[in-house]
């Protein structure tokens, strides 16, 4: 089967040099910079998804508009563009930057094994080869690396589904060095597209031993 790959940006952008998503930034830094969250993570999406174009996958960015639109709404939306591509396996992946104290990477599934713990173990593993020396925040109680919450768009989306916390906005050091530079964020873009070839790959081994 073909990959179809779904992108959810959370949050809100900007408008008229507004932000859409009440919080959801980082603290204004002595640098005078500050990060909006769904800024960011609509340039990790965007880049994600032009660097599977070029790779010849079939992608869609979920929320392409600056409003901050419902779980709902894009779920929906994930679920429905699914059923257009019924000979294709599809991926969702939701983009967020951490906050609340802490460093580093994690990665959320569903609770319970699923098809969305293989994409998150190949993310995982390529955000330590990108990042080999900044912290992945794992849970391997249950065998696998990613950390289970019931998150909406986890639990009501169609296919398999992982939610990326690309590390914290309100630590000064990931932020202002990771976060909000070129370098950084492309480096963020690569360990996600390198994990999702990987996991492409996977999935073609897997067709072929049926």
């Amino acid at each position: 089967m073909k990959p179809f790959i779904l992108l959810d940006p959370g949050h809100g952008g900007i408008i008229d040099g507004t932000y859409q998503t009440a919080g959801k930034r980082s603290p204004l830094w002595s640098n005078g910079t500050q990060l909006f969250e769904g800024e960011f993570n609509r340039a990790i999406t965007q880049g994600i998804s032009l660097a599977l174009t070029l790779h010849g996958i079939e992608n869609k960015i979920i929320v392409p508009e600056l409003e901050d639109i419902s779980l709902r709404t894009r779920v929906n939306r994930a679920n429905h563009l699914a059923t257009q591509y019924p000979y294709h396996q599809c991926l969702l992946i939701s983009v967020h930057a951490n906050a609340g104290g802490g460093s580093g990477f994690e990665i959320y599934t569903s609770r319970g094994h699923t098809s969305s713990d293989i994409i998150a173990d190949h993310i995982t593993h390529a955000f330590t080869q990108v990042f080999p020396n900044k912290p992945l925040r794992s849970d391997y109680s249950d065998g696998d690396s990613d950390k289970e919450r019931g998150f909406y768009m986890l639990r009501k989306t169609r296919m398999a589904a992982v939610l990326t916390e690309n590390f914290f906005m309100d630590n000064e050091v990931e932020c202002c060095l990771i976060l909000m530079s070129p370098t950084g964020r492309q480096k963020i873009i690569d360990y996600h597209i390198k994990g999702i070839l990987a996991w492409i790959t996977d999935s073609e081994k897997r067709d072929l031993s049926v």
